[in-house]
């Protein structure tokens, strides 16, 4: 398996990304979310969605492996919302399971702290669903937990849990 890199997604990844969150969804969520759900996610849908963060100049990176650099994972970021705990939030982490823990997820959370720090931002969040296998990740990178609150997706009753990382210098030291 060849050395991943990480850059600034291009409109042209949208479709690749749109897969990778797919199948990583259909991964990390049997048994949290209903199988009717998973298997009616779309990856153009997916895309198009992407495609729009892109377009506005949203944090979207991916990591890209092999020649030309396929893209078996991304991250997005943006300013958090008011109320939020902390400045900048982390929406998405995903890498194709092939490509877990060979630095990936570090190296994408690590753009996505240094675009978010590049905004002003002094401290990042991200939520993830408690029940997640992959939980254990943010506690390795340092990420401190704060709150859990309940959501609803799928018609399912999920519990979320924010980590995060103030000051945001934390969240690279970790990684």
């Amino acid at each position: 398996m060849s050395q991943l890199a990480v850059r600034r997604a291009v409109l042209e990844d949208a479709p690749a990304i749109g897969a990778v969150h797919v199948a990583s969804w259909r991964s990390a969520y049997p048994g949290i979310l209903p199988d009717g759900y998973l298997a009616g996610l779309s990856v153009e849908r997916e895309a198009a969605g992407y495609a729009a963060s892109i377009r506005i100049g949203e944090g979207v990176f991916v990591a890209t492996s092999g020649t030309p650099g396929r893209v078996v994972g991304f991250t997005t970021a943006r300013r958090a919302r008011i109320g939020a705990p902390a400045q900048g939030e982390i929406q998405t982490l995903y890498l194709l399971d092939d490509y877990r823990e060979i630095g990936g997820g570090r190296k994408l959370i690590s753009h996505a702290g240094a675009y978010l720090a590049a905004l002003g931002c002094q401290s990042a969040f991200l939520w993830v669903l408690r029940d997640n296998s992959s939980r254990f990740f943010y506690d390795h990178l340092g990420g401190v937990q704060d709150r859990e609150t309940g959501i609803h997706w799928a018609g399912v009753p999920l519990i979320q849990v924010a980590y995060v990382w103030d000051p945001i210098e934390t969240l690279w030291d970790g990684a």
